[in-house]
């Protein structure tokens, strides 16, 4: 994998070695993407929106596994990660309307927390020299992740709205 700018501040990873697993963190952040997009689609109540919606779960799906799910199994992950999406929604709305924010507020946030996540890992592994994946796995620190939604706290006050 190396390093290409994108612009004058992105900075991208390009797959340089194509038999490289994919790292627990990159594929999670990528489904939480999709869960995350699922909800928006939802919220958004749009027919075409729902559509591209269920046709990315289908293609994450199909660009993540290394074998072909029968059926029934690709029927049950698709249907997991919309109920996902319907849970996500759900949640987004209590959580709005509990903090005076809307919908859209509180699923940005969301993908930022999963991006930010994804992020905190890459500097770990960048840190540690890029382990392999049996090395990243047996140096865990007990399963406990970063605080991903320390970078939205930054600009909230104590109640959660923004600090202008």
């Amino acid at each position: 994998m190396s390093r290409e700018r994108g612009g004058p501040e992105r900075t991208f990873l390009r797959m340089t070695d194509e038999h490289r697993t994919p790292r627990p963190e990159d594929d999670a952040a990528r489904l939480g993407l999709v869960v995350v997009g699922e909800a928006a689609a939802l919220h958004s109540g749009d027919e075409a929106a729902l559509d591209a919606s269920e046709q990315n779960i289908r293609d994450t799906i199909d660009e993540m596994i290394d074998e072909p799910l029968t059926p029934r199994q690709e029927q049950v992950v698709e249907r997991l990660a919309a109920a996902g999406g319907t849970l996500t929604a759900g949640l987004s709305g209590a959580l709005a309307a509990q903090a005076g924010r809307t919908v859209d507020d509180i699923l940005e946030g969301a993908a930022r927390s999963v991006v930010w996540q994804q992020r905190l890992a890459d500097e770990r592994a960048d840190a540690a020299g890029r382990p392999d994946h049996d090395d990243e796995l047996r140096d865990r620190s007990g399963g406990q992740r970063e605080d991903a939604g320390g970078q939205q706290r930054e600009h909230r006050d104590d109640a959660g709205h923004d600090e202008d």
